[in-house]
């Protein structure tokens, strides 16, 4: 049992306010101006820092030299390890594009997995392939792209024990709508690796998709007479995933979402790979080779592909606020709140409240991550 005494916390009502936070076994039990120590209670003092949820991360392939679609328990452990020690706590990893067999092994592997005690919990799983265009591909294997099919996900879904939260369709290929209405109450359906139109993408989201994956990238740009699935997305109030890595989208575009999306349907991901947390050099995302140098991972044998992100969410998020100056409260809350909303995951985690069990993670005016109490 531990107080948390004087902190500047984010609250429900997305301000700042100095307050108390007792957690218990994990949870948090009360927030409030006037919690005093409990007999036996730790207490710590976190005065001059400032208290947010942990983060909740739905879109990301690996970190620390393991990717999820490796399906080994190390694999995961790992992962969960390093995103936990970076202020992610909870965790909804992407698959990519790779054989139905293969992604078996994937759900398998996730349906058994049990955090250890330095790590994040798995809440769900994104399936980011294969149901997605050829010509927007990306760093997906087109070897193994295919229509979308819903008796596949629907195996993929037993054999990971109902963990698959969100599933990506390029609404274009044939098939697609009647996925949409065939999945739509089982999974979230975002638009991902898409060549769409505005007609088509609205059609999708009017069936029943509502998510966006990694906005602007892996899709048709927002143009005045061709709007694409970017404007039709607004059009709909679909959620909209952002890499906010200053690699993947400029920072002026980042701005741009959060004006026409709203601070309630921006979530920030980190899109991470294999190489996150590593030096520089070659790795690998879906069975190809990545180079990584610096802040950037791109395919070896297509230096103009961008191949995932070598940045984690805590620093997607930091870079948002200090470079691309979004403003703090939002940010917390595209990393929190409403990735936690976007899985279904919204009454345990992602706010700072009773009965939560988001952790918390205490800032300096840096924005440096000071500690992470899970």
């Amino acid at each position: 049992m531990m107080l948390i005494k004087n902190a500047k916390v984010f609250t429900k009502e997305y301000n700042f306010r100095k307050l108390n936070i007792r957690m218990r076994e994990g949870m948090i039990e009360a927030v409030g101006e006037e919690l005093t120590p409990l007999p036996g209670e730790d207490v710590l003092d976190a005065s001059g820092l400032t208290a947010i949820p942990g983060l909740v991360d739905i879109h990301f392939h690996g970190a620390a030299g393991y990717d999820v679609c490796d399906a080994t328990p190390e694999a995961l452990k790992t992962i969960a390890d390093y995103e936990a020690s970076q202020g992610v706590t909870v965790l909804c990893p992407a698959t990519m594009t790779l054989a139905e067999e293969t992604l078996t092994a994937v759900m398998k592997n996730a349906k058994a997995f049990k955090e250890g005690p330095d790590g994040a919990p798995l809440a769900g799983l994104h399936l980011e392939g294969p149901f997605l265009a050829a010509e927007k591909a990306g760093a997906q294997d087109p070897a193994y792209l295919r229509a979308p099919d819903a008796e596949m996900l629907h195996r993929l879904q037993e054999a990971s024990g109902g963990l698959i939260r969100i599933a990506d369709i390029a609404p274009e290929l044939p098939g697609a709508m009647d996925f949409i209405d065939a999945c739509k109450d089982e999974v979230c359906i975002s638009l991902a690796h898409t060549a769409a139109d505005y007609e088509t993408a609205s059609e999708a989201f009017t069936r029943g998709a509502r998510h966006v994956t990694h906005l602007y990238n892996a899709m048709p740009g927002l143009t005045h007479r061709a709007p694409g699935p970017i404007a039709a997305a607004a059009d709909h109030g679909a959620e909209a995933e952002i890499i906010a890595d200053g690699i993947h989208i400029h920072g002026s575009m980042v701005r741009l979402a959060f004006r026409i999306f709203g601070a309630d349907k921006v979530i920030l991901i980190s899109d991470s790979m294999e190489a996150t947390g590593l030096p520089d050099g070659e790795y690998s995302l879906g069975g190809q080779k990545v180079v990584k140098s610096g802040k950037k991972a791109v395919l070896k044998d297509r230096e103009d592909v961008i191949a995932g992100s070598v940045t984690n969410l805590f620093e997607c998020m930091k870079t948002a606020v200090l470079e691309m100056k979004i403003p703090l409260s939002d940010a917390v809350r595209a990393a929190t709140e409403n990735p936690a909303r976007a899985i279904g995951m919204e009454a345990e985690y992602g706010s700072i409240a009773p009965g939560k069990r988001s952790g918390v993670l205490l800032l300096n005016e840096d924005m440096e991550l000071v500690k992470v109490l899970r």
